[in-house]
């Protein structure tokens, strides 16, 4: 088993019209989506751990240098659809599992009813054979 970072972003693939413009019957199809692969992973195992993000507009970007104060700033960003808007951890037999489950959250209904098509990022996380490759003498 791995873990695989599924991340959405604020990237509307098919669909321009932004979600705060759409009618409250295209919103709680959206979430009905997300709440039946929510289940449907719960009840496969594979979840870990889920989180929809506040916006960017209440962002921090913290700096340090480990001497003085911290420096919070609220930007500048990167493009807003380029900010993450959450993600999903899953624990899958395989990569192609972590692409099926992205595929399916990529397909969300947007306004009219239609597949987003949104991009989701794929990222397997690190384990402890990966950091012994990168620690290992050549």
């Amino acid at each position: 088993m791995a873990k695989y970072l599924l991340i959405v972003d604020y990237n509307g693939g098919v669909v321009d019209t932004p979600m705060e413009q759409w009618a409250p019957e295209e919103i709680r199809a959206h979430m009905d989506y997300y709440a039946a692969l929510r289940q449907e992973l719960l009840d496969s195992g594979e979840l870990v751990d889920q989180h929809a993000l506040t916006g960017p507009e209440h962002a921090k970007v913290v700096t340090s240098d480990g001497v003085g104060a911290p420096v919070v700033t609220d930007g500048p960003f990167a493009e807003f659809k380029e900010m993450l808007a959450g993600f999903q951890l899953v624990d899958v037999d395989s990569e192609a599992r972590a692409i099926a489950i992205a595929a399916k959250i990529s397909q969300v209904p947007a306004a009219g009813g239609v597949p987003q098509q949104q991009p989701i990022w794929v990222r397997r996380v690190m384990d402890a054979a990966d950091f012994e490759l990168l620690t290992s003498e050549v």
